[in-house]
């Protein structure tokens, strides 16, 4: 639910979808309609449907309970790196790394000649104590969050900074280019998938394609419909909406 959603998005809805689907086996059974309108407010819709595939398998092959190995955690569908380390670290007190943005910007400042050269996660592997993982990648994560942060980090603060070469300038960027996503006159295409599925949360009965079209201030134009008929069809490759014909207009709703 946190991945790329803010904390405070994401507490709005977590009770409510835990009150819904208490363990792995009332998600696995519910429909992919019924986990997509619990999900509302927490971001990426298709992170519903992993959950509930993860779901599925975890019930089928670990008797309903989470994996505590990292090969093990990375086949479970929207599971990589990153959560299989934080999962095995903090739910089962394993001793690995985690490293999360926070982290990677607080390596590559510390050890900005050795990251070149390295993997983070081998770095990151390097230095962890033998025992307290769970405080150490704690600790690593709140230094990035409130002291090495992206802009004016707060040396003076920094346990390191003695050590640091980069204490008092910032040496070490995270390179990220710019997302060159698709779009309609400057909004992303994933904004309108996301407003589509609020629509058909909202909505009693199927929407058909003219409804979404004046939702969307679209004209009945070849270019205007084509678009849209492309976000639709996206959506129902990724298995968030199901289509039915009704005197030849196609009507739209959640699955199952």
């Amino acid at each position: 639910m946190l991945q790329q959603t803010q904390v405070s998005r994401v507490l709005l809805g977590y009770s409510l979808f835990l009150s819904r689907f208490p363990n792995f086996s009332s998600l696995a059974s519910a429909t992919p309609g019924e986990v997509i309108r619990a999900w509302r407010g927490m971001g990426y819709n298709m992170r519903a449907l992993r959950l509930r595939k993860l779901a599925g398998i975890v019930v089928r092959n670990y008797r309903g309970k989470v994996p505590n190995e990292i090969n093990e955690l990375l086949t479970l569908p929207g599971i990589g790196p990153y959560t299989a380390h934080a999962i095995a670290c903090f739910a089962f007190g394993r001793n690995v790394p985690v490293v999360d943005t926070n982290v990677r910007r607080v390596l590559g400042r510390v050890f900005p000649s050795v990251i070149k050269s390295r993997d983070q996660w081998t770095l990151a592997g390097s230095i962890l104590p033998r025992k307290k993982a769970y405080e150490w990648n704690q600790a690593l994560m709140e230094l990035g969050a409130l002291v090495c942060i992206s802009k004016k980090p707060h040396c003076a603060e920094c346990p390191w900074h003695k050590q640091c070469p980069s204490a008092y300038k910032t040496v070490y960027k995270p390179g990220q280019k710019p997302k060159n996503e698709p779009h309609r006159r400057g909004i992303p295409n994933r904004i309108y998938r996301g407003k589509i599925i609020e629509i058909l949360r909202n909505a009693n009965e199927p929407v058909s394609i003219p409804l979404l079209m004046q939702t969307f201030g679209l004209r009945q134009t070849r270019s205007d419909r084509n678009w849209l008929n492309s976000i639709l069809d996206g959506l129902r490759r990724d298995g968030l909406l199901c289509r039915q014909r009704i005197r030849n207009i196609f009507f739209y709703a959640l699955p199952g």
